[in-house]
């Protein structure tokens, strides 16, 4: 037993060491990753990990300080997301266990509080209101940035007019609380890299930006991408180059890796050199989304690739 102890705390302590030389390299390069909660997806709806246990995971199994939250996992099995965006007590212990693990609690990625895009007012506008007090959440944990969804259906210059008066009227909610509205590519027209940039123009807003994600640009199909059958696709490089002078964070998303540790749907390489020649300095956050391999194994594998090229 005095063995096996011994045995424990040594990789206990292994894993410490290991962890901190992860965050120490890469602060000495420069790169600053965070980590995306729904690169936990599968486990936290199968009840395997609590959105309260995701910032100790972050730090402890992957070294990582920086996490993105997604809205739709706050309060776990027993309450609706909705109530604990704005139960106080829960966010409370988030807050608690954040600090806890040493952790900055960085973005809220906000899903499934009505369209922002669509032409009609009165649903658009109470879905408005519906986003607000997920940037109160955010304000309360010390996140900088909310991340929204341009969805809707309709003509492409309505949804346009739709999407600015919506992100306008965010951003000046959001403002005073210091707050940061970005929007990530995620199908249809929001995947259409030119599109983005003219909304942005549009809003002009100094706390309104984008979150380029390297694998949402599948523009026929609303939740695609092209692991998912798209039909036509917005150039991801294209669009990866239009999106970053609005950027306010990177999404690093990847998908099932091959043998020799790439991503096979994408050059990473090109990405992070594109990401890198533009002189972003935000985080790059880590989004695993395969289906064949452990999301441990892609996360570690995404983390691996990002540190390789960058």
């Amino acid at each position: 037993m005095k063995r096996r102890s011994f045995l424990k705390q040594s990789l206990l302590t292994s894993g410490i060491l290991l962890t901190d030389k992860l965050l120490a390299d890469t602060q000495n390069t420069n790169l600053k990753i965070s980590l995306a909660q729904w690169s936990l997806h599968r486990a936290l709806e199968e009840g395997k990990v609590d959105n309260l246990e995701f910032p100790g995971i972050a730090r402890n199994d992957y070294g990582i300080d920086t996490v993105e939250y997604v809205n739709g996992f706050f309060g776990g099995k027993t309450k609706n997301f909705k109530d604990a965006g704005k139960d106080s007590a829960y966010l409370n212990e988030l807050l608690k266990r954040s600090k806890d693990a040493g952790v900055t609690n960085h973005l809220i990625m906000i899903d499934n509080e009505g369209f922002l895009a669509i032409p009609s007012d009165k649903d658009r506008l109470q879905a408005v209101e519906d986003h607000k007090k997920w940037i109160e959440a955010a304000k309360f944990l010390g996140c900088q940035t909310v991340r929204v969804n341009l969805h809707g259906d309709g003509p492409t210059g309505d949804k346009k007019t739709a999407s600015i008066d919506s992100l306008s009227r965010l951003g000046e909610f959001a403002k005073p609380l210091g707050i940061n509205v970005v929007v990530e590519n995620h199908g249809s027209d929001s995947s259409n890299g030119q599109w983005l940039v003219e909304v942005m123009k549009g809003v002009n807003k100094s706390n309104v930006g984008l979150l380029p994600d390297f694998g949402n640009f599948c523009i026929s199909h609303p939740w695609g991408s092209t692991q998912d059958g798209c039909e036509k696709a917005y150039d991801r490089y294209q669009g990866i180059k239009e999106m970053l002078p609005f950027a306010k964070g990177v999404s690093a998303k990847s998908y099932d890796f091959n043998k020799a540790g790439e991503q096979p749907l994408m050059d990473y390489k090109k990405l992070l050199d594109i990401v890198k020649a533009s002189g972003f300095k935000g985080y790059i956050g880590i989004e695993f989304e395969g289906n064949t391999q452990t999301e441990d194994s892609g996360i570690r594998n995404t983390m691996a690739l990002i540190r390789k090229y960058w």
